[in-house]
């Protein structure tokens, strides 16, 4: 029957050190000789397969969402030009962050009457590298739920307010529904745009040939796109490994799509190998 867990690893925190010092602060190598699939896209698939190799462990990196910035520049140089009329900014991810900020500080500073939020401490880092560090964020899960739950987002603050949400392309209208219904005038942006791999032969010769010991994915859609790759049989390949992943609502849908060994992370890098190194259940 699918499960889904919640493991946490002794000395998690130690992963959070420079790549020279993982390699050394563990002489234990707790992944030594597992091959781990790191799927995220490749301009931050680095950081995770660093801590995985400190570990012992082989990374795989192939990312299931490819990102790129929008065909369409016109909607982020328009919300740049009205930049000084909103209260709130949010950003979806540091992908968000990437694609937005270098264009605004082309042009101009980051206005100080205009609060930035962010979903989680990946996009709170790279606001924080553009000089950006008065941030809004979570301290708890990572996502929209528990964005809405900060004071500055109840409807007594925003109701009336001009709330500006750099995102990516398709994705939920949660947060941007809820800030309306709350009161707030809401403007998306899509500042970059994401797709799917097309070719998916080097990934099924991987799992046919028994070559996994473990996948990692971060999102929802990149679960989506594994599965839609791939065909039946090696699907059912799939099913059979531990998948490890840092956001509930990931897990659900894997335990919908029948993968039998589910094991929810705290939602970093460091969470992910702390789960990864604390895991009994190979096989």
């Amino acid at each position: 029957m699918p499960d889904t867990m919640r493991e946490r690893a002794p000395g998690a925190s130690l992963l959070s050190a420079g790549f020279a010092g993982l390699a050394t602060m563990d002489a234990r190598q707790r992944l030594l000789g597992r091959k781990i699939l790191v799927t995220r896209p490749r301009e931050q698939a680095a950081g995770l397969a660093a801590r995985i190799a400190a570990e012992g462990g082989e990374p795989v990196v192939f990312p299931l969402l490819e990102i790129a910035p929008a065909r369409d520049q016109g909607p982020l140089q328009a919300a740049i030009d009205r930049l000084d009329t909103y209260s709130l900014a949010i950003f979806i991810s540091p992908n968000a962050v990437d694609h937005s900020i270098p264009a605004v500080l082309a042009e101009r500073r980051w206005p100080d009457d205009v609060q930035a939020l962010a979903l989680g401490p990946g996009s709170v880092a790279r606001l924080l590298a553009y000089g950006i560090e008065d941030v809004m964020a979570p301290s708890r899960r990572h996502d929209s739920e528990t964005l809405l739950e900060l004071p500055v987002l109840q409807k007594a603050s925003v109701a009336g307010r001009r709330v500006l949400i750099f995102r990516g392309n398709g994705g939920r209208e949660f947060l941007s529904e809820t800030l309306r219904a709350r009161g707030a005038v809401v403007d998306c942006v899509a500042c970059y745009q994401r797709s799917a791999p097309t070719n998916a032969l080097p990934l099924a010769t991987l799992l046919c040939t028994d070559a996994l010991d473990a996948l990692t994915i971060s999102s929802s859609e990149a679960l989506r796109n594994l599965f839609e790759l791939l065909d039946d049989e090696v699907r059912g390949e799939l099913r059979t490994l531990p998948l490890f992943v840092p956001h509930h609502r990931i897990a659900e849908l894997a335990t919908a799509l029948g993968v039998q060994r589910v094991v929810l992370s705290e939602p970093t890098d460091d969470g992910l190998v702390a789960s990864l190194c604390a895991y009994r259940g190979w096989s």
